[in-house]
């Protein structure tokens, strides 16, 4: 079974740009990594469809996709506005970058509750520090 790291926050906050980084470092290690991104999956199945209901319906469908992998490491960067859509992950290590007070989308803004409960929470867009202090986290864990 993979490690599950969940990578959330507002659109804008700089998810996709950790991922990457955090991909890159875990790769140099050897280690295998899956990633997923929201809008690339979204793409995939064609479905744009950002009511409540369709929100839920991605992140369900964003931890079948990591619950699928056999890779040592899975991520997947999305919004997760709200609390049900982080516990359907159900991540090992979850990740809120919290680097901007407001995203681009109103409607997704007005949705977003702060998260209850994270490991990290990334305060600055500084993608490679905050990517070498969670693999030393992780580390620790795995």
């Amino acid at each position: 079974m993979s490690f599950k790291i969940l990578i959330m926050g507002l659109p804008g906050s700089g998810k996709t740009y950790l991922a990457k980084e955090l991909k890159k470092q875990l790769e140099l290690l050897g280690k295998s990594v899956s990633w997923f991104n929201a809008d690339e999956i979204r793409e995939k199945y064609n479905d744009w469809d950002f009511s409540t209901e369709g929100r839920i319906r991605q992140s369900l469908r964003m931890s079948k996709l990591a619950d699928e992998q056999l890779s040592d490491f899975v991520m997947c960067d999305f919004v997760a506005p709200l609390e049900v859509m982080r516990d359907n992950y159900k991540a090992d290590i979850t990740i809120w970058v919290d680097t901007i007070s407001q995203g681009r989308f109103e409607d997704t803004n007005k949705l977003f509750t702060e998260p209850k409960l994270y490991d990290f929470r990334v305060t600055e867009k500084d993608c490679k520090k905050w990517a070498r202090l969670i693999l030393n986290s992780i580390n620790n864990k795995s």
